[in-house]
């Protein structure tokens, strides 16, 4: 009888609406609205190549709980009264850690390793538990992912022990860890390693709930761009600052859903082995295209308040380094489910790398126009290149 009741956690896939994503994670992700908003906050208030440093590692760790979350709730269904627990107690962690994102490498350190290896490790160890008389291949898969997070965790806690530079090496070492893990199979002595064949996804739930994250990064851009343009005095120039962050979002979206999202939604779907895709074209790609956005919004706040600035190689590397990276997510996530990288991205990249050569000569804002512009210009190719009879993208 436990047997039959833990069964019932499972996703009815192949049913109608088996691979629809729930009110409840779409709530989950709420958490991280304000993770998002607190990276690009934390980079923006410590702009230096350790603060780069910092932000950049927990926008690695912030993006790894929420894509194992992910891969959870492709198996778990959210809609079953444990597992909607499991993913409520998830998200007063996450508020937790998302809390502690601006002082996590000062006095807060412990309390965000604590929140992340709690969400980490428990949720894999609950997901073993769910799956263990259902697919005794994915029980064995998710007791080795939560050794895996256990050993990570160690470094984690260590790190929030530690001060300064010795918690940057030490979280490195979990991060690296958990990165390592599906590359290797998730190998453990004994237990063997996991294989891409028993990771069978919905390719359509994957893709819809990265669909969904990069949707909310989109959002927090938006409003950071309208936030700060509320509170500063109308001018024409911040008018300016305004239309060409808008356009910038606006480019974004177009680039990830008009072609990419759709193709990819139903590559994976239809793929022999979906887990393998999935581990690169979703858990690995999204990273750089996540990054640049956040970069992105970091970027229309250094317009905003130093638009006449020149030759200032910080701002100009969020500025150009925002789009580079989205673009570089995208040219590895399209590639990876077309078996072809879009030449469009590749130029767009080039011509990001030209303008680093302006940067001695131009203000930030006109910088800041030009880059805008590169994402318009790559949108537009693609879309000339691909047809316009292609359909619209849609979230079903």
């Amino acid at each position: 009888m436990a047997g039959t009741t833990v069964r019932n956690w499972l996703r009815a896939k192949g049913s109608p609406g088996g691979s629809k994503v729930t009110f409840l994670e779409l709530f989950f992700d709420l958490v991280f609205v304000f993770s998002i908003s607190q990276l690009s906050h934390a980079l923006a208030a410590h702009y230096s190549l350790l603060g780069a440093a910092e932000a950049a590692l927990m926008t690695f760790a912030v993006w790894w709980v929420w894509i194992f979350t992910a891969w959870v709730t492709n198996w778990l269904d959210p809609e079953k009264m444990p597992v909607r627990a499991m993913l409520i107690v998830l998200m007063l962690l996450g508020l937790v850690l998302s809390s502690s994102i601006p002082e996590a490498f000062g006095d807060k350190g412990l309390l965000f390793a604590g929140a992340y290896v709690l969400m980490q490790v428990g949720r894999s160890v609950f997901t073993a538990y769910a799956v263990r008389h259902s697919s005794h291949s994915n029980y064995l898969n998710f007791t080795r992912i939560s050794i895996w997070l256990a050993v990570a965790g160690v470094f984690w806690i260590a790190g929030g022990l530690l001060e300064h530079e010795a918690r940057l090496i030490a979280w490195v070492i979990a991060l690296a860890i958990e990165y390592a893990g599906p590359a290797s199979g998730f190998f453990v002595p004994g237990l063997g390693k996991s294989s891409t064949a028993d990771w069978d996804v919905s390719g359509a739930h994957m893709a819809e709930r990265c669909a969904l994250f990069i949707i909310i990064c989109l959002g927090e851009a938006v409003l950071v761009s309208g936030r700060t343009f509320s509170e500063m005095p109308f001018s024409p120039m911040t008018g300016l600052v305004l239309v060409t962050s808008f356009a910038s979002t606006v480019a974004m979206w177009w680039l990830y859903f008009r072609f990419g999202h759709e193709r990819a939604a139903h590559r994976i779907e239809h793929e022999a082995k979906p887990g393998s895709m999935a581990r690169q074209a979703f858990t690995y790609a999204h990273i750089p295209i996540l990054a640049g956005i956040i970069v992105d919004a970091v970027a229309v706040e250094f317009i905003f308040s130093h638009p006449h600035e020149v030759g200032d190689l910080g701002i100009a590397a969020v500025i150009l380094g925002g789009s580079g990276l989205f673009l570089a997510g995208n040219l590895w996530f399209k590639g990876a489910t077309s078996g072809k990288a879009p030449l469009s991205h590749l130029a767009g990249i080039v011509l990001l790398i030209l303008l680093t050569f302006l940067v001695p000569a131009v203000e930030i804002y006109v910088l800041g126009i030009l880059a805008a512009l590169v994402l318009v210009i790559v949108a537009a190719w693609e879309y000339r290149s691909l047809g316009s009879a292609a359909p619209a993208p849609t979230l079903h």
